[in-house]
């Protein structure tokens, strides 16, 4: 924010369309130039006045400078001038929130028309609109948990390491739930649940098998999991990154399929919401409106605001009326009649 003329200026970097008028102006005046010299160049500039006078140069000037301010004042206005301001009294709450993303290989299923990791990740930066003011956390998960993203507000920095989430970060297979609820629940610390939950985000297929017993531990502590399953109950063939698809012991290709059951006992252990992906557009915005929004936002920032009056107005208003001006104004004169008495 700049000073100018005893207004502050709230987008100094628009003040460049300043430059337009300057543009308009010394182009209009080259050409009014220009046909002045065409002009004499083809009659007398004596007789000038007999071929061209029924035109009036001065009109034609003021147009152009009133073409010109409209510009300039039109500039002005998109700069956002503002002049005085008003203090109100500001309170900003937000909760603390723990993404658990699953990136085994079962997430690189396409049963959903893209792989279940992407479509995960979709889903993810689907409710970021609606976390503002929220602090926010990611960790990836497969056999084991991976911190990816500290409890932060900045979501701009969280969906730029969202999207490096991938199933080869992982050094264990498999799909540990466990690993992922205890991960999230150290973020908690002493906590009370009141502003604070976990959104799991999976396939189902706990083969750590212990996924509801955290859970429980959960809802000793008062911290609800919401779970956003990925998937289709039909499944789909996991690839491998070199072509073909994974198999079992038994040398056939595995089928993986999303596992809802489990999922639902879990949240509904912990008092949190269950939200299936398949038939839903955007299920984790439902899962949030439903589960997470309804928590009493703890306060992070509060204190007084400064409130700018805008007045663009002012200038707005004065480049309609140039602009007027030069649309109203003709550069002919009015033709003289002759009354025979």
């Amino acid at each position: 924010m700049i000073a100018l003329l005893g207004f502050e200026i709230l987008r100094p970097m628009d003040l460049a369309w300043l430059a337009m008028a300057l543009v308009v102006l010394l182009l209009g005046r080259v050409a009014f130039a220009r046909t002045q010299a065409e002009v004499l160049l083809m009659v007398d500039p004596q007789r000038a006045h007999v071929f061209f006078g029924g035109r009036s140069v001065l009109t034609g000037r003021i147009r152009l400078y009133c073409a010109a301010l409209a510009l300039l004042f039109g500039s002005l206005a998109l700069s956002g001038p503002v002049r005085g301001f008003t203090l109100r009294e500001v309170q900003r709450q937000g909760v603390d929130l723990v993404f658990c993303l699953d990136s085994s290989k079962s997430m690189l299923v396409e049963d959903m028309g893209l792989s279940r990791l992407d479509e995960a990740k979709r889903q993810i930066k689907s409710v970021f609109p609606s976390l503002v003011g929220d602090r926010v956390a990611l960790i990836s998960f497969s056999g084991e948990a991976r911190r990816i993203a500290p409890l932060t507000r900045d979501l701009r920095t969280l969906g730029w390491f969202l999207d490096g989430v991938d199933p080869g970060d992982h050094a264990l297979g498999g799909t540990d739930l466990a690993a992922a609820l205890t991960d999230a629940l150290d973020f908690f610390d002493g906590r009370t649940g009141a502003h604070e939950a976990i959104v799991l985000i999976t396939d189902g297929e706990d083969h750590g098998a212990r996924g509801l017993e955290v859970a429980a531990e959960a809802a000793r502590l008062g911290i609800a999991v919401h779970v956003l399953g990925v998937g289709t109950r039909a499944g789909g063939k996991i690839p491998l990154p070199n072509g073909g698809w994974v198999r079992g012991p038994d040398g056939k290709e595995v089928v993986s399929r999303l596992a809802p059951e489990t999922l639902e006992d879990l949240a509904h252990i912990t008092g949190g919401t269950y939200v299936g992906v398949e038939g839903a557009v955007l299920g984790l915005e439902r899962l949030y409106r439903e589960g997470i929004s309804t928590l009493d936002g703890q306060v992070y920032d509060q204190g007084m605001e400064r409130i700018p009056h805008d007045r663009f107005q002012w200038p707005l208003v004065l480049a309609i009326l140039c602009m007027g001006a030069s649309m109203l104004l003709s550069e002919r004169r009015p033709a003289e009649t002759e009354v025979n008495g």
